[in-house]
């Protein structure tokens, strides 16, 4: 018997046109805690430094939710600086968060949209997605699970991932995007990279893409009609400074506002905290460029997970449905 349960999704926007200016009258900051215990209070730690940027001009009337101009992400609500590249598909590629040693990872300051979710056994992956802008190197690259088909499906991408337990490994080889489903092989951009004898897997997506046009595959611009944009926070809003969230012992961050560039910073679990008073973080980088891991914005979605099975070592295989209303 399938058993409900509910949690939560993070879906991070990395450029975003909202959350940009500040509001005519900013209210009073508050903390926003995703399902945990009173955190402690935030320690000392050296962080690397964000350099502002500047606010691009921008139509007061925002873009969206369709007729984005040529030039504009559909995905972001910025322009681009090579229109070409999103004459394609977007890239969805699958990424590794536990163990820890798996962090920093590479390339995650460079997607338009990363979304964090519960796997199994109180960890979580990322999928992350490409298309505004690439990345010369994207990883570890991990495994499928089946929440992954509602990322493909929605954005129309290609996927790159490294296996897949064997249901969750049919359900995308019998879907409608089976095609566009990129694993590691012998003519793969997928590739194998070992600096510290981890022998991670990783791609360039501008390999990933081209990939996909040699196949055969059609790869042109996709419709991607359906967000909206504007550079003012909506009226009637809360300010947030934090946003905590716990998955487990082993997972849990928390996302610090920085007024100076109008972004969340991500921080990361970095020891085990069974008993829920000794929550410990760093701040999370990227490998490749070797900037903090920012975000325009934070979103929190609360979704039903339910238990489709069990795999040969006995963890719960969920599925997590992602359809019709919700809280967020």
């Amino acid at each position: 018997m399938k058993k409900p349960l509910y949690t939560l999704i993070l879906l991070a926007l990395l450029m975003t046109a909202c959350g940009m200016a500040a509001p005519a009258a900013t209210p009073t900051p508050t903390e926003l805690i995703l399902p945990t215990a009173t955190p402690p209070p935030l320690p000392q730690t050296q962080t690397p430094t964000l350099t502002p940027t500047a606010t691009p001009s921008y139509p007061p009337e925002g873009y969206g939710p369709s007729n984005f101009p040529t030039d504009v992400d559909p995905l972001t609500g910025l322009k681009v600086t090579n229109p070409a590249l999103l004459e394609r598909r977007p890239l969805a590629i699958k990424v590794s968060n536990l163990p820890r040693y798996v962090r920093p990872q590479w390339g995650l300051s460079l997607a338009d949209i990363v979304y964090e979710y519960y796997t199994e056994e109180g960890t979580t992956r990322f999928i992350a997605l490409f298309y505004g802008q690439d990345a010369e190197m994207v990883g570890p690259i991990r495994s499928a699970r089946f929440f992954d088909v509602n990322i493909i499906r929605g954005y129309k991408a290609a996927f790159a991932f490294g296996s897949a337990y064997v249901v969750e490994m049919n359900r995308l080889l019998n879907a409608e995007f089976a095609n566009r489903l990129v694993l590691e092989g012998a003519s793969s951009p997928l590739t194998r990279y070992d600096p510290n004898g981890t022998n991670d897997l990783v791609v360039n997506t501008a390999d990933l893409s081209a990939f996909i046009t040699q196949k055969g595959i059609e790869n042109g611009r996709q419709n991607l009609d359906g967000m909206s944009f504007k550079l003012d926070p909506q009226a009637g809003g809360q300010a947030v400074s934090h946003i905590y969230a716990r998955y487990s012992a082993a997972i849990y961050n928390r996302w610090d506002y920085d007024p100076t560039t109008g972004k969340y910073l991500r921080f990361s679990d970095t020891v085990d905290d069974v008993d829920n008073h000794n929550e410990q973080y760093a701040q999370l980088t990227d490998r490749l460029t070797n900037q903090p891991i920012a975000f325009d914005n934070v979103v929190v979605l609360f979704v039903t997970h339910e238990v489709y099975s069990t795999d040969s070592h006995g963890n719960k295989i969920y599925d997590i449905l992602f359809s019709g209303l919700g809280t967020g």
